[in-house]
């Protein structure tokens, strides 16, 4: 038998397989680096509130019953009145915690501040907070005005008179 096919076949496929060895390879792209996402952050020991507070109404008056409620709602007073201003809000969801700030500013008609406060307040459901102002040597007669804001806004107000 011959083997002269096989042969001239077997030097042929070694001269093409030493001849692409020889070849300069093309350099290969670059492998773009690994694709890093930022850690997921990290879920603060509080959760976030999940409700909203509102001012329900604002009410004036000289007297505060046990259940925190004005005894009688009044919008003229006496020189010697103690003045209350009760702020009852409601929370949108009953059962959770909002924490807010609650203010009231006191002013006479001039525009002078007589009074002015905030509060921190963790707001759950419906509720009540008072608020007072008083002076032993009686106010000056005239017109005044009591601002309540929650967390820096002015949401109602209330003018009353002092005779």
């Amino acid at each position: 038998m011959n083997n002269r096919p096989h042969d001239a076949l077997a030097v042929a496929l070694i001269a093409a397989l030493a001849l692409a060895g020889c070849n300069k390879k093309e350099e290969a792209a670059p492998i773009p680096p690994p694709v890093v996402q930022a850690p997921a952050s990290i879920p603060a020991s509080t959760p976030a509130p999940t409700g909203t507070v509102s001012i329900v109404s604002v009410d004036i008056g000289n007297g505060v019953a046990a259940n925190a409620k004005l005894a009688v709602p009044a919008g003229a007073f006496d020189r010697k009145d103690t003045i209350h201003a009760v702020v009852s809000t409601a929370t949108s969801d009953p059962a959770a915690k909002v924490p807010g700030k609650l203010g009231v500013k006191w002013t006479y008609q001039d525009g002078q501040v007589v009074n002015e406060e905030t509060r921190n307040i963790d707001f759950t459901g419906s509720g009540t907070t008072d608020f007072q102002i008083s002076k032993p040597d009686g106010w000056p007669a005239g017109k005044y005005k009591v601002e309540v804001s929650l967390d820096g806004n002015v949401v109602q107000s209330k003018d009353f008179e002092v005779k």
